[in-house]
């Protein structure tokens, strides 16, 4: 068909298809796909909308544990842009060099007991009696799985410094004798397929186990003070000692660490860490969306939804040139 013979109507079809191809070729039109833990799923969000307003690039998050975020690039094979995980040492001993070059931590985050209106004994419990509040017959309790989710690990670890801290056998009582997870002296055993009785109820992330604790089905939950807050829960605040939350008391929570399918991880202060995969198909945009979530704006972003940001980021490996600029 002779171009002139095309109506203007038919020629504009052409022109912007002709446009839209040309915008795909150019990453214009591309999405980046984001996993990152649960925990972060409120800001995550925000910071998405915002970037896609500025750029018009879409953004696909998908929440899960850390943990299971990360196999499913080194085990399952999936594909990712950014990857952004509530521990950065998961990060480093699972995603680096082979997957990635650097990993930047940017946000902390302490452990916190979380009721609701509906939890038993809520009128009594404080920072000297939750253990006891816990162990009461009646009383059901939840965290995250730590097989796949730092926030069930870190559960533990807290549960196991309580027995220093208040001199009891807490990790003895509320965990050991409710599930097959054991410990031999600091050092805590997960079996691969943990068991539980009534009293205890894991799932895959801790932002799975809020609804559960709303509707009653719970009465206490071991989460992120960030999750806590974004839900509008209210929370008994642990001591610094058990919170995993102080840089102060690094050499305290290093006495603790986990068995995890034969991996060994040792406890330590709550940090975030992110980064861009190598094999990122947008790469570009990937690095544009990072350089935005961890620049002053995007920090507020995460500040004003209760996660607590380090400014400047830290980074770990060689970092892109194009993320010097938010690393001073």
């Amino acid at each position: 068909m002779e171009l002139k013979k095309i109506s203007p109507a038919a020629l504009l079809l052409v022109i912007l298809a002709i446009a839209l191809t040309l915008n795909f070729q150019n990453g214009k039109t591309e999405k980046i796909v984001i996993f990152h833990a649960g925990s972060l799923s409120v800001p995550i969000a925000e910071v998405s909308r915002e970037f896609k307003k500025i750029r018009g690039i879409e953004i696909q998050a998908e929440a899960s544990g850390s943990v299971e975020a990360i196999r499913k690039i080194t085990d399952l094979g999936k594909k990712a842009d950014i990857i952004a995980v509530a521990d950065y040492s998961l990060c480093e001993k699972m995603l680096m060099p082979t997957y990635t070059e650097f990993c930047v931590l940017f946000a902390k985050n302490e452990i916190v007991l979380a009721y609701s209106k509906n939890s038993k004994y809520r009128e009594k419990i404080d920072g000297s009696n939750w253990f006891d509040v816990l162990q009461k017959e009646d009383v059901k309790f939840g965290f995250s799985d730590p097989n796949a989710d730092p926030c069930g690990y870190r559960t533990l670890f807290a549960l196991k410094l309580a027995d220093d801290y208040y001199g009891k056998r807490i990790f003895e009582e509320l965990v050991e004798a409710n599930s097959n997870i054991k410990s031999n002296g600091n050092l805590i055993i997960v079996p691969e397929r943990i068991k539980t009785n009534e009293k205890i109820i894991l799932r895959p992330k801790e932002v799975e186990l809020t609804a559960l604790l709303e509707s009653g089905a719970l009465d206490y939950i071991f989460t992120y003070k960030s999750v806590a807050m974004q839900h509008g829960l209210e929370f008994v605040k642990l001591p610094a000692e058990i919170n995993l939350g102080s840089y102060e008391k690094l050499d305290y929570y290093d006495k603790v660490s986990v068995s995890i399918k034969n991996q060994s991880i040792r406890g330590g202060p709550i940090v975030y860490g992110v980064t861009v995969l190598k094999d990122s198909a947008n790469k570009k945009a990937a690095l544009e969306f990072l350089n935005f979530m961890l620049s002053k704006d995007g920090r507020e972003i995460f500040e004003r939804n209760y996660q607590e940001t380090i400014s400047p980021p830290k980074f770990l490996g060689s970092v892109p040139e194009e993320l010097r600029g938010v690393l001073r």
